[in-house]
């Protein structure tokens, strides 16, 4: 039990450096390269912040823990809304943002909302993660040139620069980060995965409830972490297009890679219960954004007791079924 827990502390810590490391070294090298910081804020920071949730889900697929695969991408995606969202507006209020935040949230929602559908049936087949893949690469094309053409668009390009704030003055620390977060990454996921698995089979709980809290908070933490610093420097624009971003690869990238490489079965829970949710924060967060000008602390409050009710409601429905 012991060993089980350090593995899960470990793979945490590891998750985190890891993408920490692999997103601050890609920038890096994408700089020196002369990429544009709109395309850096766009795939790079957008693929790098989710590879965490990436390999784990596919870790846990092949290892026919399907409910923790599944549980990580729908809990990651509850949890960057109320958890993430929450913390950053106790921190200071998120305000001031670009009308490309909105748009972005209803992508999120749309996608979301797709994902509800997919999981009506009893698995997700590599057809629809080909699908999924397909509308990620339309997404990324049309975003992009949408971008080009509204000059004054910065979310992306604030999402690039807030991995800056480090300068890789020598040449070789960045590749020597990058794939060192590869590495951390890969290690990572493999202890959290079967820490995860073991201690669920130890306690009684289901898969699905440890993917949807442990894993799930676990990958999201280059978020949160991102977040809170965001918040601190009051870069509004920073902590919404990190957790949109993130929400919208978490569901075409990760589950759609995820189902390529291993088709998910899908349990009852996730039909009635925590897609539902998860397609309820999308909603909470484009309402906010589309009726407000503001998220304050009382928002924030709300959010994270909506996600501590979730927890609560989580854990006593996974051990009494």
């Amino acid at each position: 039990m012991l060993h089980d827990l350090l593995f899960v502390a470990a793979g945490l810590v590891l998750l985190f450096v890891g993408g920490e490391g692999l997103v601050r070294g890609s920038v890096a090298i994408a700089e020196r390269l002369g990429i544009s910081k709109l395309l850096i804020g766009l795939v790079i920071v957008g693929f790098g912040t989710s590879t965490p949730e990436l390999l784990v889900s596919v870790n846990a697929a092949l290892d026919g823990a399907s409910e923790i695969a599944l549980g990580n991408v729908v809990g990651s995606n509850i949890a960057n809304i109320l958890l993430i969202v929450g913390v950053a507006a106790l921190i200071a209020p998120i305000m001031g943002w670009e009308r490309t935040a909105v748009r972005e949230a209803l992508v999120a929602t749309l996608v979301s909302l797709a994902a509800f559908v997919l999981v009506q049936g009893e698995i997700i087949t590599r057809i629809e993660g080909i699908a999924m893949l397909m509308v990620l690469a339309g997404y990324l094309f049309s975003t992009y040139w949408l971008e080009r053409r509204n000059r004054a668009a910065k979310t992306f390009q604030h999402e690039a620069e807030a991995f800056e704030d480090i300068p890789l003055r020598r040449p070789w620390l960045a590749p020597v980060l990058a794939l060192g977060g590869i590495a951390a990454l890969v290690f990572g996921a493999d202890l959290l995965v079967d820490g995860a698995v073991n201690i669920a089979r130890t306690f009684g709980v289901p898969d699905a409830v440890i993917g949807l809290s442990l894993v799930a908070i676990g990958t999201s933490l280059p978020e949160l972490a991102t977040a809170i610093v965001a918040a601190i420097r009051r870069q509004s624009d920073v902590v919404l297009g990190n957790v949109i971003g993130s929400n919208i690869f978490n569901i075409l990238a990760i589950l759609g890679v995820t189902v390529v490489i291993q088709p998910i079965e899908v349990s009852a829970r996730f039909r009635t219960i925590d897609t539902p949710v998860m397609l309820g924060a999308a909603l909470l967060l484009l309402t906010l954004l589309f009726a407000t000008t503001k998220v304050g602390r009382l928002w924030g409050i709300l959010m994270l007791v909506a996600y501590a009710a979730y927890m609560v409601f989580l854990f006593s429905s996974g051990m009494s079924a």
